[in-house]
């Protein structure tokens, strides 16, 4: 199976939310709403016009994970969106750790030294696997000022990109 990462544009919001949506609230029973993430039907401005971006893994043209980054200071960024469809899930197509990549990379060619992020303490693979990616976890309180939080996150993450492996 091809995996093909590329960057989104609002041409792929209603991709995006079938797919997000699915995946927090049958999934992981999240009580959120697209009204809750107007964002996904506004990449263009929300995320890359401030200096971030939106990628999405496709295999044979269907949608299968998403990763965005939103610049959030002059050098630094939140992770968001990260998920990946359940059956497409693993360590055999790694998608996950792909789309990880990409935006590391995206990153590091744009001057952005640290990127943080917000969970859900039910999502504990994610958990595992941000801490496998050398993200360390970081109180609530000693998050960047701008950092833009979510309501249903609890548990954050930060990673020093030149510091990282």
């Amino acid at each position: 199976m091809k995996i093909n990462i590329q960057p989104l544009d609002n041409t792929y919001s209603d991709q995006l939310i079938d797919l997000i949506l699915s995946i927090q609230q049958k999934e992981f029973n999240i009580p959120i709403t697209i009204e809750d993430q107007p964002d996904l039907r506004q990449i263009d401005s929300f995320y890359q016009e401030a200096g971030g971006n939106f990628w999405g893994a496709f295999i044979d043209g269907e949608l299968v994970g998403s990763i965005a980054l939103v610049k959030f200071d002059e050098r630094a960024g939140a992770v968001r969106k990260m998920f990946v469809k359940k059956e497409f899930r693993g360590k055999e197509l790694n998608i996950a750790q792909k789309l990880l990549e990409v935006l590391i990379s995206f990153c590091r060619e744009n001057g952005i030294d640290a990127i943080y992020l917000g969970t859900v303490s039910v999502l504990k693979a994610a958990m595992r696997f941000y801490e496998r990616n050398y993200f360390v976890q970081v109180e609530k309180e000693n998050l960047p000022v701008r950092f833009p939080l979510m309501s249903a996150d609890d548990v954050f993450y930060a990673l020093k990109i030149n510091q990282a492996v």
